[in-house]
């Protein structure tokens, strides 16, 4: 196939264009200009608060900015129909939200008509391996009159939702803080080959998630304070870097 079927003509960049927004009276994200090139990995990392959800949300039009522009393949997003534009998209937000109905319906809302896309995407985000724990494996009822979810599985379900799809666009938003570090890096692994081709907006706590991002950037207070790889940040020796000792310190301090 050409790459204009297999991209459906888009390449997946993304442009945030002088973008301020604020909430309650309060700025949330000040003057950002940041370009994304299409199929590149980059990574939000900043305290709580810094913006870097908000930043997110800005790409499917859940909100809007007050003043810059937000465009995808050069395209402001008000000229896309929301429609379009978010079937171009998962989404994986911090709150997952399930539906009373089967696991597989819950992650066939994506989009998975595809033969075996719905059991494609359950692996890739590590939810088969809990299958066995439910009475119907996929078939198995969920929310109020069936099986109540753990944190990661519900996570998980949200991750394979958004994977079935297989969209240009993929934002993970903290879609990994509730399973264990190991699981996570079984998870990513996994998720490579997904991620290879596609635009990916990661944001994440643990620098061992954000590590292999083509491009890290730091949000302080609603602006960017620092971008570049995990070795360039790291030898800049400013906020990620302290980040990382404090994490790597603490991971030390663990295996003692």
């Amino acid at each position: 196939a050409s790459e204009g079927t297999v991209l459906e003509g888009s390449s997946g960049e993304i442009e945030f264009r002088n973008v301020s927004f604020a909430y309650n009276g309060r700025t949330v994200i000040q003057d950002i200009d940041l370009k994304i090139p299409g199929g590149s990995t980059v990574a939000l990392v900043g305290r709580v608060g810094s913006g870097k959800s908000t930043l997110a949300r800005f790409i499917p039009r859940l909100i809007h900015p007050d003043r810059g522009q937000v465009l995808i393949d050069g395209k402001p997003v008000e000229s896309l129909s929301l429609a379009a534009l978010r079937s171009m998209m998962g989404y994986v937000p911090q709150e997952t939200f399930l539906f009373t109905d089967t696991l597989r319906e819950n992650v066939a809302l994506g989009g998975g008509e595809k033969s075996g896309a719905v059991e494609w995407a359950t692996e890739i985000s590590g939810l088969t391996a809990d299958l066995a724990q439910f009475p119907e494996g996929l078939e198995t009822k969920v929310g109020e009159r069936g099986v109540t979810l753990s944190g990661g599985q519900k996570q998980r379900t949200a991750l394979a939702r958004a994977v079935v799809r297989e969209p240009r666009i993929l934002i993970l938003d903290d879609a990994m803080s509730s399973v264990d570090t190991r699981t996570e890096e079984q998870i990513l692994g996994r998720l490579r080959d997904v991620m290879a081709s596609r635009t990916t907006i990661l944001i994440a706590h643990r620098i061992s998630t954000v590590m292999h991002a083509d491009l890290i950037v730091v949000l302080e207070d609603g602006r960017i304070a620092e971008k570049g790889t995990h070795q360039e940040l790291v030898d800049r020796n400013g906020i990620y870097a302290a980040m990382y000792r404090r994490q790597y310190l603490s991971q030390e301090l663990d295996t003692l």
